[in-house]
């Protein structure tokens, strides 16, 4: 029989296009089940086949684990000392083995292992393909679509699948089955019934690599698409950069005519595409990004990472756009926060930051309004600049003398170091509420609280995910100092 084993493991593989160690793995699978059969109990068999000569042994096995573990399936599991009176050199985390009378191969046609086989390589199949589509480094899908389940378009290219779910379908679009469609690939899942693609006509980068189709000159390198924002159907903004001084990026993307911005117009159901200039500078970007309207100043708060962008009376709803939809588009496209602002409305909102600098500077500099006032006027908006600006820059001040100058300079140090050592009394009182947690260590407690997670009941409140990445550790401690937090709601 152990040349009709090697005959037919070389026939599966030539018909089915599979390495031949898949189909030998999926042979030894079937023989270890049909083997399982003959006990009552739930084992553990191993099988393996001579590549060489066809030969093929049986075994069955036990998992050895340590003394203390709780034996679940005792038909094949054991504890360390066990194991040791069997083999004294097995390792915990290893297998005992033993020896069993292989069934007779002419015995297993049965369907069972048949099914095994061909299950195993119909998924050697799949993932082959998929890894020589994988390797061509395509991110654009072209099919068409196979079928529609529950809203969701099956989409057929070659040999492969992908599944275009209905949120990730442009709204208001209208598919049916054997439309050919592209869509933008956005990862590769792996599951029970194989790996699939998972397919988006939503995503920006559909946008980009539409563009990068319809544009020769961005697959050469001369144009870069920098980034996009949309809302699928209905606008979108790309932004683009130049990487030859002769040539103008935004024309290019449109096209003669706009031949080129239309065809992608198309694509995407009528979405109208803004193209806009990207630029360094992020105030000149976010000028670019909420074209058509007019910008008449803007104001960077870099802590924020925002902007505040002042526009007359008239360029109000061009700057908003319908439903707020331009200037939510130009803030994804630029990653800056956008606070639209008419010029009465910015002259108040700096009126109400003068007051409240003014007040701060009364209260910690215990200092009269006359002081207050000229420490505004110059540009002073915080205590560190008052303590920290050199010395040359404040006598440089008409209204204050080197006295006066350095009795602020004192007194602004004084404030903080007073609201330092507050909100260090704070961190270690956190901390010592947190230090409480099983698992908990004094590094994290003393980080979580100078980021704000200042009791048990804080830390409790956040998602995983979240701890993790304030922590930067692993999510299964994440996932305990958070349950030992809950653990009161249980109680």
């Amino acid at each position: 029989m152990s040349r009709e084993v090697l005959l037919l493991v070389d026939a599966l593989a030539r018909e089915k296009n599979v390495d031949l160690e898949v189909v030998f793995a999926a042979l030894e699978t079937a023989l270890a089940h049909a083997t399982k059969k003959r006990f009552l109990d739930d084992v553990d068999v191993r099988v393996q086949i001579d590549r060489r000569s066809g030969d093929y042994e049986a075994f069955r096995r036990w998992e050895v684990l340590p003394d203390d573990a709780e034996i679940e399936h005792p038909a094949r599991q054991l504890t360390l000392s066990e194991a040791r009176q069997r083999d004294p050199g097995v390792e915990l985390g290893g297998f005992i083995e033993e020896p069993l009378e292989a069934v007779e191969f002419g015995r297993i046609g049965a369907q069972a292992a048949k099914q095994v086989i061909l299950q195993k390589i119909r998924d050697a199949e799949r993932e082959q393909v998929l890894n020589d589509f994988l390797a061509r480094d395509e991110t654009l899908v072209y099919g068409s679509i196979k079928r529609m389940e529950r809203g969701n378009a099956i989409i057929e290219s070659g040999r492969i699948e992908g599944l275009l779910a209905k949120d990730q379908m442009i709204p208001r679009e209208n598919l049916r089955v054997g439309d050919r469609v592209r869509s933008y690939l956005l990862r590769v899942e792996r599951g029970g019934r194989g790996p699939q693609l998972i397919l988006s006509r939503t995503a920006p980068q559909f946008i980009m690599k539409l563009f990068e189709l319809e544009v020769p000159e961005i697959g050469e390198g001369l144009i870069e698409i920098k980034a996009a924002a949309r809302d699928p159907g209905v606008r979108a903004k790309i932004a683009v950069k130049s990487n030859d001084p002769r040539i103008d990026p935004q024309g290019t993307c449109i096209g003669v005519r706009g031949s080129r911005v239309t065809a992608v117009t198309n694509e995407l159901n009528g979405e109208r595409v803004d193209i806009v200039l990207w630029s360094p500078d992020p105030a000149q970007f976010v000028i670019n990004a909420l074209a058509p309207a007019e910008v008449s100043s803007i104001v960077v708060d870099e802590d924020r990472h925002s902007m505040d962008v002042v526009v007359d009376e008239a360029q109000l709803a061009n700057a908003i756009g319908r439903g707020g939809q331009n200037v939510r588009l130009a803030s994804e496209l630029t990653g800056w926060e956008i606070n639209i602002m008419t010029e009465s409305e910015a002259a108040d909102k700096k009126r109400q930051e003068a007051t409240d600098i003014r007040a701060m500077f009364m209260e910690k500099l215990d200092v009269d309004q006359d002081v207050a006032d000229v420490l505004v006027e110059e540009g002073f908006t915080s205590l560190e600049e008052v303590a920290y600006v050199p010395l040359a820059e404040m006598l440089e001040i008409e209204a204050f003398d080197e006295d006066s100058v350095n009795e602020l300079r004192a007194r602004a140090r004084d404030a903080l170091l007073t609201a330092a050592i507050a909100r260090e009394e704070t961190v270690e009182k956190a901390a010592t509420d947190l230090m409480t947690l099983e698992g908990m260590d004094a590094e994290t407690a003393a980080q979580l609280s100078a980021q704000g997670v200042k009791s048990t009941e804080d830390l409790a409140d956040l998602a995983v995910d979240e701890l993790a990445e304030l922590t930067g550790m692993d999510e299964e401690r994440a996932k305990r100092l958070i349950m030992a937090a809950r653990a009161p709601w249980f109680a």
